[in-house]
Formats: structure tokens, sequence, C-alpha cells
């Protein structure tokens, strides 16, 4: 069994142990549908139909150092890239080979050193703050069967030299077959992830089984971020995923402190303005047409929500270096 700090259930697919707060996928569906109209929203639940920024390339790895395209992960300009929530829609790892930091999956915080690896699912929120300088890297496949990769979040611990050099030397193989022009490109990428998916299969059958199931608590907030980052784009506020989860808000703010020292509203506030930083800086898409799509009801409003969270305005933001 694997080292595991998060036993989450994938987006969409809530645990039976957890239907004292969760129903299942279905109901959930039929509980957002049956929600009282009078809920107060802030934003409207229309989603425009405006194209999605495009997939990146399918195999991905990225030095920790210059994440995203950041100098370091210690620019404070650049600390949203890897503090706020987000997701990826393809799974990924994270292989951290020098320094600390804690790390939030499924809206549940823990702490990481060296030779820890994360892996998320697709669509799996996540956030991770760094102590000072980190190395490692961050590795993005695409979803296909013969990659076999597991369908929840794992965090692992390595302590042995030879699992270290192993799991490294796999990422930077993949890494120069990314640059290559060689014959039978395609196939060496699919091979080498292959190595990579097998490679984490085996350390999970041999890795000691580590807090396999969370409280309550936790797993109210694991089924709270995947209702976040499955309709975050609906303009829904807290008192609606609250009321999908059959619980207060108040209770759902309460399990968010004890899981992530967050409240709920910060957790949805992270998700939307990830996106809407994203999309600013990623995309040529009107200021308007962003605001619409992330569920605002008025572009001023977007500004205004936006100039509040990160202190300028979004075009201002999308100029500045």
């Amino acid at each position: 069994m694997p080292n595991k700090i998060f036993h989450t259930p994938p987006l969409g697919n809530l645990s039976d142990t957890a239907q004292a707060h969760a129903d299942s996928p279905q109901t959930q569906t039929q509980a957002i549908d049956a929600a009282p109209a009078a809920a107060p929203k802030t934003r409207k639940a229309a989603v425009p139909k405006i194209p999605d920024i495009p997939m990146p390339p399918a195999y991905r790895v990225t030095p920790l150092a210059r994440y995203n395209g950041a100098s370091t992960l210690n620019g404070q300009a650049d600390k949203w890239r890897t503090q706020a929530m987000r997701s990826h829609r393809t799974p990924s790892l994270i292989w951290f080979t020098r320094g600390q930091g804690r790390f939030t999956v499924s809206g549940i915080t823990r702490g990481f050193g060296p030779h820890n690896l994360v892996y998320l699912p697709p669509r799996t929120m996540y956030g991770f703050d760094p102590i000072g300088q980190i190395s490692g890297y961050s590795v993005h496949l695409p979803q296909t069967e013969q990659n076999d990769l597991p369908d929840e979040p794992l965090h692992l611990r390595f302590t042995e030299v030879i699992q270290q050099n192993e799991i490294t030397g796999l990422i930077e193989g993949l890494a120069r077959e990314i640059d290559s022009t060689q014959p039978g490109h395609d196939r060496a990428l699919a091979l080498q992830a292959g190595m990579i998916s097998v490679w984490l299969e085996r350390q999970m059958s041999v890795m000691p089984e580590y807090e396999l199931t969370p409280d309550a608590s936790r797993r109210l907030v694991a089924a709270y971020t995947a209702l976040v980052e499955a309709q975050f784009r609906d303009g829904h506020n807290v008192s609606h995923y609250a009321a999908a989860l059959g619980v207060t808000p108040t209770h759902l703010t309460r399990a968010c402190n004890i899981a992530n020292g967050h409240p709920a509203s910060k957790i949805l506030a992270d998700r939307v303005h990830f996106e809407a930083r994203r999309m600013l800086k990623e995309t040529d898409l009107p200021v308007k047409d962003i605001a619409s799509k992330l569920g605002f009801h008025s572009p001023a409003y977007f500004s205004r929500a936006f100039q509040k969270t990160t202190g300028t305005s979004p075009r201002k933001y999308r100029h500045a270096r």
C-alpha cells in the first residue's frame, strides 16, 4: 500500500464514508439543481462559450527553480503561481529534491521536505508554499491507458538513495527526450512516461501506509474542493457549495480551517483569482470576456474584486512585467 497522506475521492466521486457530509456525484448534482432559488449569488451562473486556454504540450518537465517562468520561487511577483489554488487537465507529479515548505492538495495542508513526491490526478486542486530555496521538477504526462496512473492524490517520502536516484533519472530522461529530434521520438516519450508510471506503481506496493483515511473534516474539505474545481466558473458562492454538500456555511468554513488554516471563502476566491491571473497573462482575451468567463456579472465588479485581491487593476496587471 502507498505511503499516503491524501486518501481523497477523485473529482466527482465521493467515498461512502463521506455520506455524512456529501452525497454521491449523482445526488450532488440533484442537490445543486434543487438548491433554493433564493440563495444569494454574487455572480451569474451562466458560462459563456469562450474558448478555453489551449492545451499545453502533452509531455512537460519544468525545473522548480524556474516554475511557470519565474526565475525563482522566492520572487514575490510570481508567488501566486505556486501558492494559489489551481489544477491541471492532465496527471502531474511534483518531485522535491531539496528544500521544504507546505503544500495543499484537495484542501488538505501538509508539510514537505527533500525527496518528497506529490502525485496529482487530473483536475485536482492544489498549491504549495516553499520556505526558502527549493529544487526539483514539475512533471506533466498525458492521461492514457498505458500510463495507468493512480486515481487519487499521493504523497510519498523516499529515504533510500537508490529510490531518489531512480525517479530523478527517469524524469531527466523524459526531459531529454522532450528536447530530442531523433527518430521514434513520440514512441520514446510514451515509453519513458510508461516507465515513470511503472516505477510509481512499484513504490506504492512497498511503501507503508500513512494516515490512510483522513477524518471527517478533511473528507468534507476534499469534497468541497472537488465541487469548486468543477464549478468555479459558474459564479457560485460558499452558501451554494455548503448546501450541495448538506452542511451549513459555518460548518464548511470550520472544516476548511481545520484542514488548511483558511476559510472556505478563501479557497474559492484563490481558485477564481488564479484563473483570472493566468488568463490575463496567458491569453489575449479582453478583460470583459475574462470577467464573463469566470461568472462575474459585470466587468466593473470583476475589476474591483481583482484589485482588492492583487492591489492592481486587471489591465495594469496584464501589462506589468
